[in-house]
């Protein structure tokens, strides 16, 4: 299917270009607060059986190794409940896509200069788009 375009009113030189993009098929390890984990966001429980030798072993990593801040409490049936803050990297192990914040001069007909930035962050693109859109602001009343 052909793309309908607006032939544009200027010549490539004077566009930019601001686009976000994910490789294909790339995962990243990812930080709970980056991916919105719930419970790092409001704190979690796990309730642990220390009669099996699963749960020793995964209380003794908590208690030990974890390096987590909890408070632990005993149920009347033998379980052991640690509660565990809000704030914190919860145990499961998240992915996410890469974003790509890039800025190319020239629009879908070229990049006649060839020059390419790409912006780390996110805000650090929303702010350079920003600050491009005030700009054409800026110019249309000048004239």
């Amino acid at each position: 299917m052909p793309i309908n375009r607006i032939d544009p009113n200027m010549p490539v030189q004077a566009y930019q270009t601001y686009s976000i993009t994910s490789p294909k098929d790339t995962g990243v390890r990812a930080a709970c607060e980056q991916v919105g984990c719930a419970a790092w966001r409001h704190g979690w429980e796990s309730a642990i059986d220390e009669r099996t030798e699963l749960g020793a072993r995964q209380a003794h990593y908590i208690r030990t190794q974890s390096r987590r801040t909890f408070r632990e409490q005993h149920t009347a049936a033998g379980i052991t409940v640690f509660r565990f803050e809000p704030g914190q990297r919860c145990f499961a192990d998240h992915q996410t896509r890469p974003e790509i914040y890039a800025v190319r001069d020239g629009d879908w007909r070229g990049n006649p200069t060839g020059k390419t930035r790409t912006h780390q962050r996110a805000a650090d693109w929303v702010e350079d788009f920003g600050e491009h859109q005030l700009t054409l602001v800026d110019q249309k009343k000048e004239g």
